[in-house]
């Protein structure tokens, strides 16, 4: 048998996301939030392909994202609604680090499986602050999947896209524990 390691499984099977909404201030600064890029760049890369980088937002940058949504939202003809829902993230967040997948030529790893890559960054980032005692969310949205905004927001070149924004902050409030999924309903076991 392995010897298992009871602390890791049970953060696991207990970790909840924190609404990014309730985060609030402190927020990491560099020296914090280094050793948990460090620990989400440990995600398997394919073969060294590494189809992934990091852009930090600072609270300082929050204010000019939100407006460069408002302009694309507005340029793309969308409701006030939409809008701001788009910019909600922005409004609100204190430091986020937007995960940008980022699509390299190779013979040997699909593109499926970078963009894999790049979401398994997201989750391990999110776990990374959790198990670090940081209030932690994985957001995406409209924004998120808009060339105008990845081009006007972050300057993402053509071969680069957000794979996902994870809030890092304090935590406020644990949220209450939510409906998980029946795993006898979702797993199948194949013996022979």
């Amino acid at each position: 048998m392995p010897a298992p390691n009871s602390g890791a499984t049970a953060f696991l099977q207990t970790r909840r996301s924190r609404p990014a909404k309730t985060l609030q201030l402190p927020a990491p600064g560099p020296e914090e939030l280094t050793p948990l890029l460090q620990a989400a760049a440990r995600t398997p890369d394919h073969g060294k392909l590494e189809p992934w980088r990091f852009i930090v937002i600072e609270q300082s940058a929050m204010a000019r994202l939100a407006d460069v949504v408002s302009a694309r939202g507005a340029a793309m003809g969308m409701d006030a609604e939409q809008i701001a829902k788009g910019r909600n993230q922005f409004d609100q967040g204190l430091l986020a680090v937007a995960v940008i997948e980022v699509q390299k030529p190779s013979e040997k790893i699909p593109a499926l499986e970078q963009t894999y890559s790049a979401g398994a960054v997201c989750l391990s980032l999110l776990n990374a602050a959790l198990a670090a005692g940081w209030g932690a969310n994985w957001l995406s949205g409209w924004p998120s999947h808009d060339r105008g905004f990845m081009t006007d927001a972050l300057g993402l070149e053509a071969n680069e896209r957000i794979a996902g924004f994870v809030h890092i902050a304090t935590e406020t409030t644990a949220p209450p524990e939510r409906p998980r999924p029946d795993m006898a309903a979702i797993t199948t076991w194949v013996s022979a």
